[in-house]
């Protein structure tokens, strides 16, 4: 489905979305009250785009059924009954009655929206119902149009997100282009900030909003697409220790998700796949709310840097039913959420200093040895001699530990990083060993914002 979205009613008129799907959403005010009105007993809602229109309206009417209401500039017309305030939309005043509703921004998008088929109005406080009542109204259909009603013909960001957004470069990735609105008054100078580095980095300033979740999950699905249209999923991997956006420690399973949470998030990711005839390797990354609620945020069409979780706890060659699949071959496992085996935890050593911002450090590695024994792992391409150059990515070696449970992959992992000898270079080791310490991580309740709280981990001790 194809989803076109009006940040302001702009340029549009009655009779331009006609026979196209159309949500309309005025999250300052109009579409909540719309809601309330008819939630409370009201017989209809009229949408008016001005006070003199919904005078007009309201003469052709019965006079005892109807109810004049709206606002401009957020002050209650002169002569209505009723405001824009859902807390006046009560049972009393709009039971049984004809509501016809002017307002500075939201009803002009409405009328805006006549014609389409279905008009479905859009609040924070309808989102569930809103999401649920499209996807049936528009099953098999073309496209949606979303029209935002925004304030004073300008986009306003409360129409985007209710809470705040991060605004996220569209070429983008490793965290680069990415920055944070809180409120309106944010708003402007991160989203400048986000396209400048946006352009930098991917020479394209192109930009998306997203909602921002305060203390999220970084929860992403492995899965598989054959060229005879079959996609499976490999279960989870949970890569919330970050810095800033960017992955440090990934490990599989993830501690916050039970069976029921895997299979509903590895369901809507196959079924994503699916949509695009998918083939070959991928990952759908979604952010994990405290709530439970989950998000789609991207989809990586490549093998990523942290496979080998996934591969340790399946004891599955994804690099090898890559290749299989690329050639035409079936997907090997018939079975979505292939069957896990115990614990699996990756750390990504690099060449920065914690203490300096994680400030890169090149330089020549002098000594070099890595650690061993069962349930070990060492992907890299280092050695004694090896020059750390400046102009790359500053990984030097993925250190994965496997485990019968997670403690004991915890604890396999805390020996594997004090084993852990890099000389010649400042490394992430003695801070990643600092971090399988953590009572916190110790109990599987870390965020995306963990670092953010606990700074004195970036710190040797003293």
């Amino acid at each position: 489905m194809r989803i076109d979205v009006h940040f302001t009613p702009a340029g549009l008129v009655a009779g331009d979305l006609a026979g196209r799907g159309v949500v309309v959403i005025d999250a300052l005010r109009a579409t909540t009250t719309v809601i309330t009105a008819l939630a409370n007993g009201a017989k209809a809602v009229i949408p008016a785009a001005s006070s003199e229109e919904a005078v007009r309206l309201a003469s052709n009417l019965e006079k005892d059924g109807v109810v004049l209401a709206g606002e401009r500039k957020s002050v209650k017309i002169e002569g209505f009954a009723l405001g824009n305030s859902p807390r006046e939309m009560t049972a009393a005043a709009v039971g049984g009655k004809t509501i016809v509703l002017a307002t500075t921004n939201g009803t002009p998008a409405l009328v805006a929206a006549q014609g389409g088929d279905p008009v479905l109005v859009g609040a924070p406080v309808n989102f569930k119902a809103l999401a649920e009542r499209a996807r049936a109204a528009l099953a098999g259909r073309g496209d949606l149009v979303i029209v935002c009603a925004g304030r004073d013909k300008q986009f306003a960001i409360e129409d985007a997100y209710t809470a705040g957004v991060i605004i996220k470069a569209a070429a983008g990735g490793g965290g680069k282009g990415m920055r944070v609105a809180q409120d309106e008054e944010q708003y402007p100078q991160a989203f400048s900030l986000a396209k400048q580095e946006a352009l930098a980095a991917f020479g394209s300033d192109e930009v998306y909003l997203e909602k921002y979740l305060a203390r999220p999950r970084h929860i992403e699905i492995q899965l598989m697409g054959d060229m005879h249209g079959r996609v499976m999923h490999l279960c989870e991997r949970d890569c919330s220790v970050q810095r800033r956006h960017q992955k440090l420690i990934e490990e599989a399973p993830s501690p916050a998700v039970d069976q029921t949470l895997r299979q509903a998030i590895g369901d809507s990711a196959v079924r994503l796949a699916e949509a695009i005839g998918y083939v070959g390797a991928g990952t759908i990354e979604f952010l994990l709310d405290e709530d439970g609620s989950f998000y789609f945020m991207e989809m990586n069409t490549r093998i990523q840097v942290e496979h080998p979780v996934t591969e340790m706890t399946t004891n599955f060659d994804l690099v090898k039913e890559q290749i299989r699949v690329a050639a035409g071959e079936p997907l090997s496992f018939v079975m979505n959420g292939h069957r896990l085996r115990g614990h699996a935890i990756e750390c990504r050593v690099n060449a920065e200093d914690p203490a300096r911002n994680f400030q890169p450090s090149p330089g020549t590695i002098t000594v070099y040895h890595p650690p061993g024994g069962p349930g070990v792992r060492v992907d890299t391409h280092i050695y004694a001699g090896y020059t750390v150059p400046p102009y790359y990515d500053s990984l030097l070696a993925k250190l994965i530990v496997h485990g019968n449970s997670r403690t004991e992959a915890l604890a396999r992992m805390r020996q594997a990083l004090d084993s852990f000898i890099i000389e010649g270079v400042t490394t992430t080791i003695p801070f990643l060993s600092r971090v399988m310490r953590h009572p916190d991580f110790v109990a599987g309740r870390v965020d995306t914002k963990f670092l953010e709280r606990e700074p004195q981990l970036l710190q040797a001790p003293t």
